[in-house]
Parts: structure tokens; sequence; C-alpha cells
């Protein structure tokens, strides 16, 4: 049986919302998490759903003890990004799909919000907020992208931008206004509210081939191709913290995936002389992050 008639199974016994929330040595994260989407749904049917990856701190038993009504995944491995949403969209009932990582604090009633945002605009399938940082201010390290091009990407194996800040300017849609809504390429993965007749079709909400980074590219790209729209709207703000899980990785290890899934996404979506040149200069990012990491120490 695949995943979507998994999903249009429990559909029928379905609530408004289903958040979906993949932890990894999140214990310091998850409880604000928790409480705040509490408060952003006020006037809608929700759950949550965590799906761990396999921690080795307190957040399977922070989630078991202290947050009995959310339904937990504890994974004895660490599956990826996309996998362990998938696995909490096996279980979800909600009509619509929010992926929300544990470094997100959601604003009271925000969530009731967005919701009747998707409800209005049918032709939209994926939609994020602005994010925020603490104080309120735009996160810039958060906002949507255009699709990435081959130049850019090799740049950032490259670590090019250090040397030359406003090289990725275009790719960052640093000329937007991002207090306007608008139609975009790709949003990021920390808050993707997500139709879920998306998952109907194509059987998975993130593509299984990706470990981390590129899922959340992948899905606004197979979104698109499905005549769906991907927008950016300010109607509501969240609070993003960005990457606390990747802050207990290694360079050498963020490296590796990042890269390895620059190439599944280059290898899936363009011609072969494009993932060629991908493949070329991964090793030469892989070699950079190694001697980044011993001059660390």
């Amino acid at each position: 049986m695949m995943l979507s008639d998994i999903c249009y199974l429990l559909f029928e016994n379905n609530m408004d919302l289903s958040i979906i929330t993949v932890t990894w040595n999140s214990a310091s994260l998850i409880r604000e998490q928790i409480r705040s989407v509490v408060s952003g749904c006020k006037n809608i049917t929700c759950e949550e759903i965590v799906v761990d990856n396999s921690s080795t701190d307190q957040t399977v038993e922070i989630v078991k003890n202290e947050f009995p009504e959310v339904t937990l995944i504890a994974n004895k491995e660490n599956k990826g990004f996309g996998a362990a949403n998938n696995q909490g969209v096996i279980v979800a009932k909600g009509e619509y799909l929010l992926f929300l990582n544990p470094d997100m604090r959601v604003e009271p009633g925000s969530l009731d919000i967005i919701l009747q945002w998707m409800r209005e605009h049918p032709d939209v399938g994926i939609v994020s907020p602005k994010l925020v940082d603490e104080h309120g201010n735009l996160n810039w390290d958060a906002t949507p992208r255009r699709f990435p091009r081959l130049w850019e990407q090799i740049a950032l194996i490259l670590k090019l931008p250090h040397l030359f800040p406003h090289l990725l300017d275009t790719y960052h849609m640093k000329e937007a206004d991002f207090d306007k809504e608008q139609e975009v390429d790709s949003v990021r993965g920390s808050f993707f509210f997500m139709r879920r007749e998306i998952v109907d079709k194509l059987g998975w909400a993130f593509d299984p081939r990706y470990f981390i980074w590129y899922e959340e590219v992948d899905a606004c790209r197979e979104a698109k191709r499905l005549g769906y729209k991907v927008v950016y709207s300010p109607v509501i703000t969240c609070v993003d913290y960005i990457g606390q899980s990747f802050k207990q990785r290694s360079t050498l290890w963020k490296q590796k995936q990042f890269t390895a899934s620059m190439l599944v996404y280059f290898k899936k979506w363009e011609p072969w002389w494009k993932w060629m040149w991908i493949a070329f200069f991964r090793p030469v990012g892989i070699c950079m992050a190694w001697v980044n990491d011993r001059l660390q120490k």
C-alpha cells in the first residue's frame, strides 16, 4: 500500500491541521515549540506529531512524559529529514500539513490565520510566512530562494561568498520586499505549509532520496510541476532560531550531506553535464571542510 493510500484512509477521520516536527537532540527546544503550537491553534482542530531521529539527549522523554497528547514516533536510527517527515504524514489526520522545525516559535492564533489563508487560495500548494528572529526582525537566513543554478551551487561548495559577500544576492532574493506577499520558487523547510493533495499525487511529502537539505526545494519544484503556486506570505510571522541541531554537527558532516543532496537534486532536475560539475567539485568542498575542522581543534 502506497503512502498516499494510507493517508487517504486516515484522512477520513480528519482534523484541520497536522503539525509534523522532526527532532534530533532537541531537548532544549521542543518544550517551547510544542507550547507555541498549542497557542497557535485557537479556533481550529490540530495535532502535533513528533518524529525523533534517534536522539541521544532527553528529547523523547520530554515529549513522552510532558506532552502525552503529542503523537511520538521514536526512530532507532537517524532516517533523515525527509523520510522522518514522511513517517509523520502516514499517521497524520489533518486536512492540511505543516512541517515545523523544533527551533521554531509559533505566534498565538497564527496557525488559524494561515490555515484560513490557504483555504482562500486553492491554487497555492505550499506557503510559508515571514520568518523572524527573537526580536521580530526579518531573518535573512530563512527567506525564500530562487531555484539553484549550477554556478551558484559551485560557489557554495567552494565557499566563494565568504570572499564575495554579494555573489549570491540574486539567488537569495536580496532585492525582494519581504513585507509583500509574492509567488516564489521555493520557501524554507523550517515552516512548510503544504496542501495534502500534493502528497496524494506524489505518494510522499518529501522525496526520500534526500537525507537532509534540498528536499524542500525539490518539493516546491514538484508542486509547481503539478500546477500549484508556491507563495511567501507575511500574513503571519514565526520566530526561527535556525539550524540549532546543525550546530551540533561538524563542518565536514554538513558539507558531505549538503553536497550529496545537491548532487541528487541536479541529477533529478538537470541534464548530465550540469550534475557532472557538482560531482567534480564536491570532493574539493569536502576537503576544505575537513581542513576547517582540523584547524578548529
